[in-house]
């Protein structure tokens, strides 16, 4: 009997001292992915960027793309304007790119020369400029595109519609220097006048400046002195002749961005530049690791030309048609507008 009872005290003994069994192994907690980074644009400009014309034209695009990319988390952006000074601009090309910038679009052609030289430094940056089509890869460079629009077109349209309103047979159009999309712009709003009315009378004035507003106002005067009124004109001095226009009961066709709320009731449509297609393609392609050599070209076509009308104009229903079918007439090729 007292070997039975040591027996059990034994038994009781061990199990007390037998180590615990070991816990379940838990699963660590799920890590979270790290966020994104959003991709990163930096864009340099002329002018104003709420200039209703060149550098505004390119911010509303980089709105957009934003805005359907999902915000600001997606699409970081970032701007300096204001930059006609050539130096000035390119040392903010070349500071955007040492912070990093995925793509740097120098949104003016006058700083062509400045990017071939910094792009280079940067081999893994993306480079945009506009309005041209020389990336510079004939120099070895293979981190720009460009991109440009045949402004034409839609000056086409716009002189056709302005040939049809015109109750003195007299237009008026200005420019800051006759090259680029502006003259291209120009040269199509006489053609279309021209095509419509082939004895209407058509002044030109090139200011020589792309900012100075006061002499788009005195050339304004001028062409409604002399019994002009419709007129159009490019750059982000038009502020000046479309107030003319405004105080003289004239009319204007604007081009680039919308004008409509300078004079509600004087601008009558606006050819618009949007380049949304082009950034996002500019982004595409940046992403998967084209940072340059694309030649983007502007049109009715693809939409980054678009002729809007301005709601507040009771634009005749036999002139819109006609602008309408003009539209479609260039898009088809039916209709060229004989511009080089």
């Amino acid at each position: 009997m007292k070997r039975l009872i040591f027996a059990l005290l034994l038994v009781v003994v061990l199990a007390a001292c037998a180590p615990a069994p070991a816990p379940a192994p838990t699963a660590a907690p799920p890590t979270a992915a790290p966020a994104a980074k959003p991709f990163r644009v930096a864009f340099i400009m002329p002018s104003a960027v709420n200039d209703m014309a060149f550098s505004q034209s390119m911010y509303d695009a980089l709105v957009i793309v934003q805005k359907e990319m999902g915000g600001k988390d997606k699409l970081d952006f970032v701007y300096t304007d204001n930059m006609g000074n050539v130096p000035d601009a390119a040392a903010a090309i070349r500071d955007y790119a040492t912070k990093g910038f995925d793509l740097v679009i120098a949104h003016g052609s006058q700083y062509g020369a400045s990017l071939a030289d910094i792009a280079p430094d940067f081999p893994k940056t993306a480079f945009a400029w506009g309005t041209a089509v020389d990336t510079f890869a004939s120099k070895g460079v293979k981190n720009i595109s460009a991109y440009t629009v045949q402004a034409d077109q839609g000056g086409y349209v716009l002189g056709v519609m302005a040939a049809k309103l015109s109750k003195t047979g007299k237009f008026g159009l200005i420019g800051p220097i006759p090259a680029g999309d502006g003259k291209l712009h120009i040269d199509g709003f006489e053609a279309g006048v021209k095509a419509t009315n082939p004895s209407a009378s058509v002044a030109k004035t090139f200011t020589q400046s792309f900012s100075d507003a006061a002499l788009m106002s005195q050339a304004a005067q001028t062409m409604i002195a002399n019994g002009a009124d419709m007129l159009t004109g490019t750059s982000q001095a038009v502020v000046g002749a479309i107030a003319v226009a405004k105080d003289k009961n004239a009319f204007w066709f604007g081009n680039q961005s919308e004008q409509v709320k300078l004079a509600p009731k004087n601008v009558i449509a606006t050819q618009v530049y949007d380049w949304t297609p082009f950034v996002k393609l500019m982004i595409d392609n940046t992403k998967a690791g084209k940072l340059g050599g694309e030649v983007m070209i502007g049109t009715l076509k693809n939409k980054v030309l678009v002729v809007k009308y301005n709601s507040e104009y009771a634009l005749p229903a036999d002139v819109k048609k006609l602008a309408d079918d003009t539209v479609q007439g260039l898009i088809d090729g039916k209709i060229q507008t004989g511009v080089k």
